[in-house]
């Protein structure tokens, strides 16, 4: 009775390490296949994922998934594909409206000098007005089709954002200062280090800073934190929250701000998404609040 007894724990043992083995080998499979899943979706590569186990039911899960990859990897490429026609679109038009345009402001100005009745000379600061607004935009397509195929050009190095954000407000201190802006500025006495690109940053700067004056009801506080947090917030009654929310999409322009292009902010967020930033928008009680986080 005794020998049996012990051919019994025998064959339970040797069942439970079978079931242990078994267990272990579905967890390698399952870490094999999340481990594969999360690389192909960050790498631009054909290889599908392959397990090491013989499990019929963890390879049918990985087939599973190897089936959406390929269906993925097929929708990207037709996206990527079409973005690039796009922004080639973009650049080539930017470039084809430049010629007219240039030729369009020669004449004017050959008018100009001729004699002109009080009439004619508001007819042609109208048309100037509206070249100049042309010519705004055909340069910012330009740029944001630039900027938005150009990452891997980003000269990424360690930028102190405190010297950085001193050298774009004082850039902007003639255009502030004409509209009677006097900023509260908040800064850390010790350098705010980032890796970053140092000339897109300060494009990033400019442009919220064009965005300050063109909302601005006459007020402006900028606080740099220690934690990489720059906050732009200014009054802006011209402003409502959904005007807000959509300040960074693509071409989208208020009333109060006509001479717009709409892809300032829209550049800025593109750029600092290039740079692993974040940049956020709200409004409360009037006052319109930009927030980038490095």
């Amino acid at each position: 009775m005794e020998f049996w007894l012990w051919i019994i724990i025998g064959i339970l043992a040797l069942i439970i390490v079978a079931l242990f083995i078994k267990i272990y080998l579905l967890q390698k499979a399952a870490k094999e296949i999340e481990e594969a899943f999360a690389d192909r979706l960050k790498t631009e590569t054909n290889t599908l994922i392959d397990i090491s186990t013989g499990d019929k039911y963890m390879r049918r899960l990985a087939e599973a998934i190897n089936v959406q990859l390929r269906k993925l990897r097929t929708e990207r490429h037709r996206f990527q594909q079409g973005d690039i026609e796009l922004k080639n679109a973009v650049t080539n038009i930017s470039h084809d409206l430049r010629t007219p345009l240039t030729a369009i402001g020669g004449y004017l100005d050959l008018l100009e000098q001729e004699e002109n009745s009080e009439s004619v000379k508001r007819y042609i600061d109208i048309i100037r007005n509206r070249v100049e607004i042309m010519n705004q935009l055909t340069e910012e397509l330009f740029r944001f089709s630039v900027i938005v195929t150009t990452k891997d050009n980003l000269v990424i190095e360690e930028v102190a954002v405190n010297s950085v954000l001193e050298e774009s407000i004082a850039a902007f201190y003639t255009a502030l200062n004409m509209r009677n802006i006097i900023p509260d500025i908040h800064m850390p006495s010790e350098p705010v280090v980032r890796k970053l690109d140092k000339a897109a940053l300060s494009r990033v700067f400019s442009n919220v800073l064009s965005n300050v004056i063109k909302y601005s009801d006459g007020d402006l506080d900028i606080t740099l934190s220690e934690s990489g947090e720059i906050i732009f917030t200014n009054t802006a009654s011209g402003l409502n929250e959904v005007q807000v929310s959509k300040l960074f999409d693509r071409f989208y322009t208020v009333e109060a701000a006509r001479k717009s292009t709409g892809l300032g902010l829209a550049i800025a967020r593109t750029l600092i998404e290039q740079m692993d930033g974040v940049i956020s928008a709200r409004y409360q009680e009037g006052r319109l609040s930009i927030t980038i986080k490095f």
